[in-house]
């Protein structure tokens, strides 16, 4: 297939018109790459606006799974790969869908990459872009703290079925990450920019610079961080999402993207070779269209769900209790996250209170949910309800005991996804009304 199948810029006439030029308002040049400087919200307003069939401001839904053609030698200059998606030619939604592919642009605006393309999932994203890169017998390098599902990818399936091994890393140990990969052997060096659920934050221009140097592949899962962190712009060669969380903002869809190359996206849309394209994780052009809708105002929300998590950190720490939080002074990396970050979208919507127990992780989610109403015990992230979990006992259960040792992991460790209904005081007054009756029952604030 062609290498610019990602970056159709032009609509094409009905007649097959090969040099057909479309209407002038479907013509706005798309290179997020190079515009919006390193701002997101600047990229995502000089990508192009994609308007609707019969002039609406927002895009038509394109719901066919199957396209026409005017003339057959069309349909063969296709699957042979000299017309595509870059000129408005389209096969099959399993390969290339308008729709999705506009959302597509729209995340490589935000990631700041060449080209982009989204799936049905967060881990059909992980999944395609790991069986692109590597082959049977293929090794990757992986930070230890990861979420329990890519973990599980792995350090299990992968193995089982491909022969792909992973060497875990702590990889705030740049010397430890260096030393594990293999030039000639390592094809990728994989970690999450803020990891799930201990919050640890990757030194990513380093780490990009040490797989560089290796001939290694780095892909960054920036699913805690959107808008806050650009991986992209800090060396990172792939970035993917799960848009499920932040991105969504509404705990209703399943998604993913992978951000990154336009070499590597269309490679994983060849009908002979593409992950995407064989392995099928399609996504439904109506949630792509109602994704679309929700990107224009996700620097807003990351904003506020930043300004509350930081709040709350501090004035949870004043308390006396064990908080993680990258955007107070003491955390560990918050001189990095602060030399690296997007300054106006803060350290992120995301705080740990470590009770130390699960028993004293449950008492505590309990409380602040059934009666002090601050929010509901939940897996995912990024709603605009507060959302709560005992990590180890759920989103990193795959782990067992000593992979949640290394990884930090207490196994009273209470990840937090602060949201940002009501007003600020009311949110507190309701966290403060559950810790203060928790007391009231002989449950210490300090730990």
């Amino acid at each position: 297939m062609g290498d610019t199948f990602v970056l159709a810029t032009e609509k094409r006439r009905r007649s097959d018109d090969m040099d057909g030029v479309g209407e002038a308002k479907k013509q706005m040049l798309f290179n997020p790459a190079a515009q919006g400087g390193g701002d997101p919200a600047a990229a995502l307003a000089s990508a192009r606006h994609e308007f609707g069939e019969h002039g609406g401001v927002n895009m038509s839904i394109e719901a066919s799974a199957t396209f026409t053609v005017m003339e057959p030698e069309t349909m063969r200059r296709m699957f042979a790969g000299e017309l595509g998606p870059d000129r408005d030619f389209f096969i099959y939604s399993r390969h290339f869908n308008p729709t999705v592919l506009n959302l597509s642009r729209l995340m490589a605006a935000l990631e700041g990459t060449e080209a982009a393309y989204c799936t049905a999932s967060g881990m059909s994203a992980i999944s395609a872009v790991l069986l692109q890169l590597c082959s049977n017998g293929g090794h990757v390098v992986a930070s230890r703290t990861l979420y329990g599902g890519t973990h599980a990818l792995l350090s299990h399936f992968l193995p089982r079925t491909c022969n792909i091994t992973t060497s875990f890393v702590e990889v705030a140990d740049l010397e430890m990450v260096d030393s594990a990969m293999v030039e000639g052997k390592t094809k990728v060096l994989y970690f999450e920019s803020v990891s799930n659920p201990t919050l640890t934050v990757a030194n990513v221009p380093e780490l990009s610079r040490l797989a560089h140097r290796k001939g290694v592949t780095v892909v960054v899962d920036n699913t805690f961080a959107p808008m806050v962190l650009s991986p992209a712009r800090l060396g990172a060669d792939v970035v993917v999402h799960s848009i499920s969380k932040f991105i969504s903002g509404g705990a209703d869809i399943i998604a993913g993207a992978v951000c990154g190359p336009a070499s590597l996206v269309n490679s994983m849309m060849d009908l002979h070779q593409g992950a995407i394209m064989l392995l099928g994780p399609t996504m439904n052009a109506k949630v792509a269209f109602e994704l679309s809708e929700r990107i224009p105002h996700l620097g807003l929300r990351m904003k506020e769900h930043s300004h509350r998590a930081l709040v709350f950190a501090t004035r949870l720490k004043d308390l006396g209790l064990k908080v993680i939080y990258p955007g107070l002074e003491d955390h560990p990396h918050h001189e990095l996250l602060k030399s690296m970050h997007n300054k106006d979208y803060g350290y992120g919507g995301l705080l740990c209170i470590d009770m130390e127990t699960e028993d004293r992780a449950n008492r505590l989610m309990s409380y602040l949910q059934n009666y002090g109403q601050f929010g509901f015990m939940a897996v995912s992230l990024g709603y605009y309800e507060t959302l709560m979990s005992c990590s180890g006992s759920s989103t990193s259960s795959e782990l067992n005991s000593e992979e949640k040792a290394l990884a930090g992991i207490s196994p009273g460790l209470v990840r937090m996804s602060i949201g940002y209904i009501g007003t600020l005081e009311q949110k507190w007054n309701q966290l403060e009304k559950a810790l203060n009756r928790l007391q009231e029952v002989g449950f210490p604030n300090k730990i």
